[in-house]
């Protein structure tokens, strides 16, 4: 017995080696070679093209099945719960008083309708209660921060669960699709991620160890560029970029939507930051610590000493100051755009089929958050670059920061929003509140 016994440990062994073997040479050959010198091979987007042909057949498949069992698919609303007109403040409120014979137009004699105009008529409360209902009823800022929900399943529990359940077809598709994607997908995706961020600390710090010269300057960008395209194969990211001769170019800021957990700039502990000490070592980074994120003239300061610096490579800033879902774009800080510099704004927005780039960090850690990522199908998105923007004359910063942002919501089809994405995890500022009330006050001298 133990005559056999050692030699099928040995072959166990020799199948184990061969097949590291050939995993780290697959590896090698068809991704780390290949992004080490920025080439493809075209896996990925044959890769995608199958995806879309098989969501398109799963879709077709899951409406035919609804037909035959008289059910109506679910589908989203993109247009809100609420039917609303763009009417204002007062318009609402002399529509109220109209219908109880009051005006709101100033003048007329004592006694008549238009002589209380300036008073507090008890129908305007309902002005404000109706405003305060919808806002309940369809919350355009809470809705914000949950997943994208998808008009077809997309085969990833994440999106429409229920989907699976219509066919016996699509829940033996999904169930292969888990094997794949845990099974083969994220083994790999995660040994990319550790070869992506192992090589860029170790290269990193070896550039570092260089006097600042324009050789450090070029080994630093060719470091840099190779591990995030290694990085990049572990999401297995297809991105589609739109308008190259907009890039940014030194001595600017470079500002762009938020949707992924790219927090550019804030200082962290952990692995994190030990990648962040060892990038800075080759390449200047400007890193805050958050309580200098309170101090604005601390911050404009730095800021403003990096872009003076035409050596130095343009910012990059997600002025939502947190993630939203990849439907719209949210209030842009102003602190960003009270620097006297070019502002080169990017659209960047995802295609939910492939996978949720969203990061909802209240309900998802950052370890959930990666797991989702590197077990989705892919991460596809579009990047516009937007031809480069400055302040104009009598325009403040807060001005230029709406203009920039509707910018940018018009070129990646995104809503643009007034509010605050603080209020994902704020109550609404006191600002607010009077804001209402001096409308109210303007609309009562009249």
């Amino acid at each position: 017995m133990a005559s056999y016994l050692v030699p099928f440990n040995s072959l166990i062994c020799m199948l184990l080696g061969i097949s590291f073997t050939v995993w780290v040479t697959l590896l090698l050959v068809f991704i780390i070679v290949p992004a080490i010198f920025g080439v493809s091979f075209g896996i990925r987007r044959l890769y995608m093209k199958a995806l879309v042909k098989l969501f398109e057949w799963a879709t077709l498949r899951m409406e035919r099945r609804a037909r035959e069992k008289n059910q109506e698919l679910y589908k989203p609303y993109s247009n809100g719960i609420i039917a609303k007109e763009p009417v204002t403040l007062e318009q609402e409120i002399q529509e109220l008083r109209s219908s109880s014979g009051v005006s709101i137009s100033s003048g007329g004699g004592s006694g008549g309708p238009a002589a209380s105009s300036a008073e507090f008529e008890l129908a305007d409360i309902f002005s404000f209660s109706r405003r305060g209902v919808e806002s309940i009823v369809d919350d355009e800022v809470t809705k914000r921060f949950t997943a994208e929900e998808l008009e077809s399943w997309n085969l990833l529990t994440r999106s429409n669960y229920n989907f699976q359940h219509i066919s016996t077809r699509l829940t033996v598709l999904w169930g292969l699709g888990v094997v794949i994607r845990y099974g083969f997908l994220l083994p790999l995706r995660v040994t990319l991620a550790f070869t992506g961020v192992g090589l860029l600390v170790v290269l990193t710090s070896v550039v570092g160890l260089l006097p600042n010269s324009r050789m450090k300057s070029y080994l630093s960008e060719k470091v840099h560029l190779m591990c995030y395209r290694i990085c990049v194969r572990a999401l297995t990211a297809i991105i589609t970029y739109h308008d190259s001769e907009n890039k940014p170019r030194n001595g600017g800021i470079c500002v762009a939507n938020h949707t992924s957990p790219i927090d550019v700039g804030q200082v962290h502990g952990g692995l994190i930051g030990i990648i962040q000490r060892a990038m800075v070592k080759a390449c200047p980074h400007v890193w805050f610590e958050r309580s200098e994120v309170k101090d604005r003239h601390l911050v404009a300061k730095r800021l403003s000493d990096h872009v003076a610096d035409k050596t130095k490579l343009p910012i990059l800033i997600f002025p939502e100051g947190t993630c939203i879902n990849n439907t719209s774009v949210m209030m842009f800080k102003k602190g960003s755009f009270e620097i006297n510099c070019v502002v080169y704004p990017v659209a960047i927005k995802y295609d939910p089929r492939f996978g949720d780039a969203f990061w909802n960090s209240s309900k998802f850690g950052m370890v959930n958050y990666l797991l989702h990522m590197m077990s989705s199908w892919a991460i596809v998105c579009s990047v516009w670059y937007l031809p480069p923007m400055r302040r104009e004359e009598g325009e403040d910063a807060a001005q230029f920061a709406n203009r920039v942002k509707a910018a940018i919501a018009r070129k990646g089809g995104l809503v643009d929003l007034l509010w605050d994405g603080g209020l994902k995890r704020q109550k609404v500022k006191e600002a607010y509140r009077e804001e209402q009330q001096k409308l109210y006050s303007k609309v009562l001298r009249t």
